[in-house]
């Protein structure tokens, strides 16, 4: 089993935008980041910096899905890797996220989720809380469902 993940943000202003170079600017690096970085399988390969995420109603909806070996993974890229630099100008791009925005689930070797199944899954984590089929990093679940304990120091997304 491998972990995949789907993160949305809501831009606070168009893509092309000048408030929105700082982050644009960034974005093949960090990608490139994520791809070398260890238990990296896979992402989307949606141009973002075109507003193309595949939410074709909602041109200020962001996307990022991507798929990991396991929780571990994910988490170092995102929180202790270079990735650390954009989330600090997060609340110069972004609107503040007023439900989830992150959620997590098992896929099996080899497959690759599309946006819908994606959306299926912050959809069921918003509705039903955490649970094995859709979680976050606070409650995390292992592949077999059970449920893990949060590392110590680990923040909510």
């Amino acid at each position: 089993m491998q972990l995949a993940e789907l993160n949305v943000a809501r831009l606070l202003a168009p893509i092309d935008s000048p408030q929105l170079a700082g982050f644009v600017n960034q974005l093949d690096e960090i990608n490139a980041l994520a791809e070398a970085s260890p238990g990296f399988v896979w992402r989307f390969d949606g141009d973002a910096r075109l507003g193309t995420t595949s939410v074709p109603d909602d041109p200020l909806l962001l996307i990022n899905l991507s798929v990991w070996q396991d929780v571990d993974a994910l988490f170092a890229f995102t929180y202790q890797s270079l990735h650390k630099r954009p989330l600090g100008g997060r609340r110069d791009w972004f609107e503040r996220p007023t439900e989830a925005h992150l959620v997590m689930w098992w896929v099996e070797d080899g497959h690759r989720p599309g946006v819908d199944e994606a959306l299926a899954r912050l959809a069921l984590l918003r509705r039903d809380g955490p649970g094995p089929r859709a979680f976050d990093f606070r409650c995390r679940f292992a592949a077999d469902g059970r449920e893990c304990a949060a590392k110590p120091g680990t923040v909510t997304a």
